[in-house]
């Protein structure tokens, strides 16, 4: 029997986080085959909040096999998915956001890709996406967009959706990335994109109506601009 593990990062989740966790996951299972048993990762990235006994504990009544991992210091979305893939031994990974962002459609998706031999299988947003972004974040993503494919000269250029999936030779390239915070994606992408035995694909994926985006930390934005450049000299390297 083959093996799907699902990888989420965790900090400072909305109040409901637990319950939203249950639902989605209850409800992708039944998209997955009979065949495929489904192991759940959550990694708890140092929050300070809605993280308690009550909440993991509903969790585990739930989900009983639930994999539920922390640790006391905020490190990044990178480090925690880092931290909780390996952790993992399934056939396949995905990973994506503690609150499911993308339809059950889009998560089956990329499970088939990797099922019919894709090593990594990257989630591509469609134009509507942006409809449901705040400006600012429309800005910086469509600005990301075209310094990746101007500089980096990568087919993929939608380096930052939060859905992807990789079988195990994907998870020792992904395991190989050393940026802490959000752009350890495009890190990953740029890596399998120089690897000829990598079989990379896209796949088109769509968010639930319900999302609420959170904002853009400036603190953030600024550290990952050195990050950019760091790949950019490994590019030139």
């Amino acid at each position: 029997m083959h093996q799907l593990d699902i990888v989420l990062p965790c900090y400072n989740p909305t109040e409901d986080w637990h319950i939203a966790v249950v639902e989605q996951f209850k409800r992708l299972k039944p998209h997955i085959p009979d065949d495929i048993t489904i192991q759940l990762f959550i990694v708890n990235d140092g929050s300070v909040k809605n993280w308690n006994e009550d909440k993991l504990n509903y969790i585990r009544h739930h989900i009983p096999d639930a994999h539920l991992v922390s640790y006391a210091i905020n490190r990044g979305k990178g480090y925690a998915l880092r931290y909780g893939v390996a952790q993992c031994n399934g056939d396949y990974i995905i990973y994506t956001d503690i609150d499911f962002p993308y339809t059950t459609a889009s998560m089956s998706s990329v499970f088939h890709a990797l099922k019919l031999g894709a090593d990594i299988v990257a989630g591509n947003r469609a134009k509507d996406y942006y409809d449901q972004m705040p400006k600012t974040r429309i800005y910086i993503s469509k600005f990301l967009k075209r310094i990746i494919k101007l500089l980096l000269g990568l087919r993929f250029t939608d380096t930052q959706c939060g859905l992807k999936g990789f079988n195990q030779q994907g998870k020792s390239l992904f395991l190989s990335t050393t940026i802490n915070r959000y752009l350890f994606d495009l890190e990953f992408i740029f890596q399998a994109s120089k690897r000829e035995d990598i079989k990379m694909i896209p796949v088109a994926v769509e968010l639930r109506n319900d999302i609420v985006f959170s904002r853009m930390n400036l603190k953030i934005l600024i550290s990952e601009s050195l990050n950019f450049i760091k790949i950019l000299f490994k590019r030139n390297a």
